[in-house]
């Protein structure tokens, strides 16, 4: 049966010389994965470039619950990118987020919420031309709202230590070596606190975005199961220094 539905482009290989599987994540019916035929070629070129990450798509496809392989008829671009294609430092922070959203995007059903989180998040970076450089942390902070697992900000004079395994501030240093220091837990705080449109009033420094972003990552790593090693971060790393 044919169905129309929007969707956000996370990753793609080739298939054949003319096709390709394209991991999209659908208003509709969560995560899928589908087979794309006549998109590589000299003639369909155009085409392919559609599915870069992050790409917003308006989508016909066949779909049978079930399947493992999915196929779309049709494929539109809607609300085209006016900046991320032609800012190295935007490009590089989405192919990194949209790593991220491949590797934990896992529910094969709808999610309205989280559909349009993500696609209000997407256009608001796209939009934003201040503060950008510490949109992905406050991105992968608020995400966490919907993977279950944000951390509980009670962060105070006493609980001064954010435990990453527990997702909460405690008084002091656990026995274990997932947890952060009081002046990096007092940032984390802050952020807590933060709305994804206010990421361009995050005050970050510039020294510490860096270990910032790689405890994020840790926590994660703590709270996702598979997640496994984030290739982009290297990109990410190189285009920021």
């Amino acid at each position: 049966m044919l169905h129309k539905t929007r969707g956000i482009v996370l990753h793609h290989i080739k298939y054949s010389e003319s096709s390709i599987i394209a991991y999209i994540y659908t208003e509709g019916f969560g995560r899928q994965t589908y087979l794309v035929n006549s998109v590589r070629g000299k003639k369909t070129t155009s085409r392919a470039n559609l599915f870069q990450p992050l790409f917003l798509l308006e989508l016909d496809v066949y779909y049978k619950p079930q399947r493992d392989l999915q196929r779309i008829k049709e494929f539109r671009n809607i609300l085209p990118f006016k900046t991320i294609p032609y800012d190295v430092i935007k490009s590089s922070i989405v192919l990194f987020l949209a790593e991220i959203l491949y590797r934990t995007l896992r529910e094969e059903e709808s999610n309205p919420t989280l559909f349009d989180f993500l696609i209000n998040a997407i256009q608001l970076f796209d939009n934003s031309t201040k503060g950008i450089l510490n949109f992905h942390i406050l991105f992968l902070l608020q995400f966490t709202k919907f993977l279950g697992f944000f951390p509980i900000n009670n962060f105070s004079l006493i609980n001064r230590y954010l435990d990453l395994k527990n997702g909460t501030f405690v008084t002091s240093k656990p026995f274990h070596p997932y947890y952060l220091e009081k002046d990096l837990s007092q940032i984390f705080s802050q952020m807590l606190n933060k709305d994804l449109h206010e990421f361009n009033s995050v005050i970050s420094p510039a020294g510490k975005r860096g270990l910032i972003l790689e405890k994020i990552l840790e926590y994660y790593q703590l709270h996702v199961e598979g997640l496994g090693t984030v290739k982009s971060l290297k990109v990410l790393r190189e285009v920021f220094h």
